[in-house]
């Protein structure tokens, strides 16, 4: 089948089968970059509310660019990955300076900003400006690694050199935006990663991974994730209708964000241990009210095991004057990671 056929047939399947989102059939490309960064690593359901949440806040460049980073990551609060929140402010205030408040156009001015990589580049030159550049996400990578056969790895150097140039080089440089639309949205909704709708595609019979039973096998990925472990202590502190914060200002997850006073250790605390622990030096009364069992929570690179205690004390001391004292009501204003929102959520 000749390279432009698959791009019609893609092209045709989406007009019958696309989901009507409200970045699609836009061009705006502000707009496309911030939905484009919320799908990194979130899924379309439950992006769609964060992304209208965050665009009636920050309709354009200019109002993002003068928000408060706090502010800014409250908004993300949930989603995850929170570099992605701090990049967006951070080039929301360089467009600002360097481009005016305008969206650049040319490509490579795109691909220079920060947090934009070769995807997300294709996409906002493509679906904002329709200019021919193929976007390789991993739906991309799924159904061309089938299509073709493909068992070079999708994570070697080698691998993303050959999917980029195919992707190319099937791309419909007339319509691109149509194009890379049709093939990210055929890989999530029908060539999708297990069970895919392989009796009713419109390309099985030029399929190589169908007709060599590799379906279940393609993509091949070289190397695994190594997951890090760690145990977090968690200590909700009662004074006097009041609690302590903090922000994480360390590189590392969630930085910037705000969170209770944490311990971290070998493993995760008992109850009996928590008085004899430094933080509480000094306190003349110490009531443990309650502890939560182990909270397990997944990042792609690290398994956190987190435990809550509840604590109320009569007195402060050196370590507690250097956090933040807030009343409890004011937590809500402060953006937390989502294992510290579950906390809340089943305990205030």
């Amino acid at each position: 089948m000749p390279l432009q056929n698959i791009s019609k047939i893609l092209q045709h399947w989406y007009h019958e089968n696309k989901r009507e989102l409200p970045w699609r059939d836009i061009a705006d490309p502000y707009r496309i970059w911030i939905s484009e960064i919320i799908l990194q690593q979130t899924r379309v359901v439950q992006g769609m509310s964060y992304y209208l949440r965050f665009v009636e806040r920050f309709p354009d460049v200019i109002s993002l660019a003068k928000a408060d980073e706090d502010e800014v990551l409250k908004y993300w609060q949930g989603l995850g990955y929170y570099s992605r929140a701090r990049n967006l402010h951070k080039t929301a205030q360089i467009i600002a300076k360097t481009y005016n408040g305008i969206f650049p156009k040319n490509h490579s001015d795109i691909l220079q900003l920060k947090g934009i990589g070769e995807y997300t580049a294709a996409a906002i030159s493509s679906f904002a400006y329709n200019q021919p550049y193929a976007v390789v996400d991993g739906n991309v990578f799924r159904v061309l690694s089938r299509i073709y056969g493909i068992e070079t790895p999708i994570d070697s150097n080698v691998g993303k050199k050959k999917f980029t140039l195919l992707a190319q080089t099937i791309l419909d440089k007339k319509e691109p935006a149509n194009h890379n639309q049709a093939i990210m949205e055929f890989g999530a909704l029908q060539c999708v990663p297990a069970q895919p709708i392989c009796d009713a595609c419109p390309l099985k019979a030029i399929c190589k991974a169908f007709s060599l039973n590799l379906v279940d096998k393609l993509p091949i990925k070289a190397t695994k994730t190594k997951v890090r472990e760690r145990f977090f202590n968690y200590f909700y502190i009662e004074f006097e209708n009041k609690i302590f914060i903090q922000k994480r200002t360390e590189k590392d997850i969630w930085q910037n964000l705000y969170e209770l006073p944490l311990l971290e250790s070998e493993i995760t605390f008992e109850a009996t241990e928590i008085a004899d622990n430094e933080i509480f030096k000094n306190i003349k009364e110490l009531e443990i009210s309650s502890s939560t069992p182990t909270f397990k929570h997944i990042l792609s690179h690290q398994r956190i095991f987190a435990r809550f205690f509840t604590v109320r004390i009569s007195n402060k001391n050196e370590f507690l004057n250097h956090l933040l004292e807030i009343k409890k009501e004011e937590l809500d204003n402060f953006a937390v990671s989502r294992l510290t929102s579950l906390f809340l959520e089943k305990n205030r």
